[in-house]
This record gives C-alpha cells, sequence and structure tokens, in this order.
C-alpha cells in the first residue's frame, strides 16, 4: 500500500435539487475491504442516474457510497484482503456503484478491466456504465448476433454512441433515433445505419419503411411510456425489447394478443443494484469478447466534453440541456 492522505476532496448532493446542490466537501480515503481495490480517481463519467440520484429519485442501493459515480478511471493504490498483488499500480477503469466523483473511489477488483496506455484517463472512465450496460442488455438479453437489426433510442447518448459503436464492431445493423437534424447527422457520422428524427417523423412508420415491413430484431428502450407499444410495432416476429430506463414514464399500455401472436420477449434490467459476483461475470464477458476490441483501438468512447471534478455542476448542467454527443467526464487528477 502507498502512503496515502487520510482525507480527499469529493463532490456530494446537498439536498435533491438541481445542478447547484453538487458541492465539494472533504471525506475521509475510504480503506479497500475483502475483493476490493482502492483507485485514485483520475476522471469519472457522468451518466443519466447520478442527474436522477441528485434530484432524489434514484438512491443509491444497499452498502454504496452515497456520492455519486458509476464508472471511473484512475490507479489503483490499495488492495483489499484476497486480491491478486499485481493489480497494485495498475491502471484500470471499473464499473462502481457510486462514489466516483472523488479523488479516491473504492471498486470491486472483478469490476475492474485493464485500461490500455493508448486510452486517456478520461476515455477510460467514458467506457464502463455505457458498455456494461449495452453489452448486457443488446447482447446477453436481446441476444443479438452477426446479421441481426436493432432500433435504438436517444442515439447521442453515452448508451446511443455505445450501441452504434458495439452494433458496428458486431456487423449488426443499426437503427437510432434523436432529437434533431444535427444529432441525426452525428449518428450518422458515427456509423448508425440510419437516424430517425422523432421530432419530425414517426419512428415506428420509418422503421417499417427501413426494413421493408419486417421490422427489427430488438429494441433498445430508454424512454418507456407511450413509446412502448410504438416500439413493440417495430418489432420483428420473435424480436426483443429491452427496457433500461423510462423518461417518459413507468407504465405503458400494450395489447398481450399482439405479443402473443408475434412471440415477442419484453425484458429489461438495471445494473447498479446487481450483486458483485453477477458483475465481475459481467466483466469477464467484455474482457474476453469487446476489450481487444479496445486495445487494438477499435472500440473508442465518443467523448463530448470534460469538466474539472468541482465543476461537476456545470457537467450535469450540459447533460440535462441534451446538447451532449458523447459522453461528459469530470477529470480528477
Amino acid at each position: 500500500m502507498t502512503d496515502l492522505p487520510a482525507t480527499m476532496t469529493a463532490i456530494a448532493i446537498q439536498a435533491p435539487g438541481g445542478p447547484e446542490v453538487l458541492q465539494p466537501v472533504i471525506r475521509p480515503v475510504p480503506q479497500p475491504g475483502p475483493g476490493e481495490v482502492l483507485i485514485r480517481v483520475g476522471a469519472a463519467g457522468v451518466n443519466r442516474p447520478d442527474v436522477l440520484q441528485r434530484i432524489g429519485v434514484y438512491p443509491p442501493p444497499p452498502g454504496a457510497s452515497d456520492l455519486p459515480g458509476l464508472e471511473i478511471a484512475g490507479e489503483i493504490v490499495a488492495l483489499g484482503a484476497g486480491v491478486n498483488s499485481a493489480l497494485m499500480g495498475a491502471r484500470t477503469c471499473a464499473l462502481v456503484s457510486g462514489g466516483g466523483y472523488a479523488e479516491y473511489c473504492l471498486a470491486p477488483a472483478g469490476s475492474c478491466l485493464p485500461l490500455p496506455e493508448a486510452l486517456s484517463m478520461a476515455e477510460g472512465a467514458a467506457l464502463p456504465e455505457t458498455l456494461f450496460t449495452v453489452w448486457h442488455n443488446l447482447f446477453e438479453r436481446a441476444f443479438v448476433k452477426e446479421g441481426d437489426s436493432v432500433l435504438v433510442h436517444g442515439g447521442t447518448s453515452g448508451i446511443g454512441t455505445m450501441a452504434i459503436s458495439l452494433c458496428k464492431l458486431f456487423d449488426i445493423k443499426v437503427f437510432v433515433t434523436c432529437g434533431s437534424d444535427d444529432k441525426c447527422a452525428s449518428a450518422l457520422a458515427l456509423g448508425a445505419d440510419a437516424a430517425i428524427d422523432y421530432s419530425a417523423e414517426d419512428f415506428a412508420a420509418r422503421v417499417a419503411d427501413l426494413t421493408g415491413g419486417r421490422g427489427v430484431d430488438a429494441v433498445l428502450d430508454m424512454v418507456g411510456g407511450d413509446y412502448l407499444p410504438r416500439n413493440l410495432a417495430c418489432l420483428a416476429d420473435d424480436g426483443r425489447h429491452v427496457s433500461i430506463a423510462f423518461q417518459r414514464g413507468a407504465k405503458a399500455e400494450v395489447n398481450i394478443v399482439d405479443i402473443m401472436r408475434r412471440r415477442l420477449t419484453l425484458t429489461g434490467s438495471t445494473l447498479r443494484a446487481r450483486d458483485y459476483e453477477f458483475k465481475a461475470l459481467l466483466a469477464d464477458e467484455i474482457y474476453a469478447n469487446v476489450w481487444p476490441h479496445v486495445i487494438e483501438g477499435r472500440l473508442k468512447p465518443v467523448m463530448d466534453r470534460t469538466f474539472p471534478l468541482a465543476e461537476a455542476s456545470a457537467a450535469h448542467a450540459r447533460m440535462e440541456a441534451g446538447a451532449h454527443v458523447g459522453k461528459i467526464v469530470l477529470l480528477v487528477g
């Protein structure tokens, strides 16, 4: 274990509210428990769940840090009991259950991935949350494979841009929705096969046109609400619908007969509250199937903008404004 300070600067949520409630605080440097590592944070990703936690509708799971931040990159500086000593001093990126907006953060050793020298800390911090989410939901829950087609909402979000990148790597046709012509142009430039401006046209009708009436094999949905029946209309027979958020509401009305007749599958997941063992297995799958592409430079996160840790409120304001394309990241180290 290297010499570590007793305290650190972190960004805490002072009370539920707007970006201004994100304020710097001094906290004790946490100590790793069994199976954990302590990471000196170089950068931390900003994600929609951080915003939801800040406004008071997405509390951290039991045992997690109350500090926001679900993905980090940095250097491992201390090891808990049972952790391989070879990890000491390693550059890493990690999926965490909270605590990322800080100078030091704990992570389960099994949720850490080695950060290639070719990637910056900011790029490393932009990978885990979206990569784990998209891989699990599109590839493990929707079972997409080479030659399939998918519809992804929020095409220029962190999730959307990662979905485009992964689909291109694995020869999957990807259609996305965006909220403006400019964002559609950005999605097309990133490799989307089609980008649909949901503010100007019916995305379900456009998907039908794009697929010759067949529909797509899977929909990755972060919108929910009244999008759900329209998403189901986009699916081919035996299609899979995966919900990962519900920005337009948690309830929807669907035609059960249509689900039965066309053998549709509706599923979904949340990642933050899953146990360490599950996340370690998911990390192993990603390391085996995706990480070679990261190492060889074929997969990089789409970066929007970086902010110093002290300007976390400005980073949240940018995310909520909806103008970003790709990932927003806080620079810590």
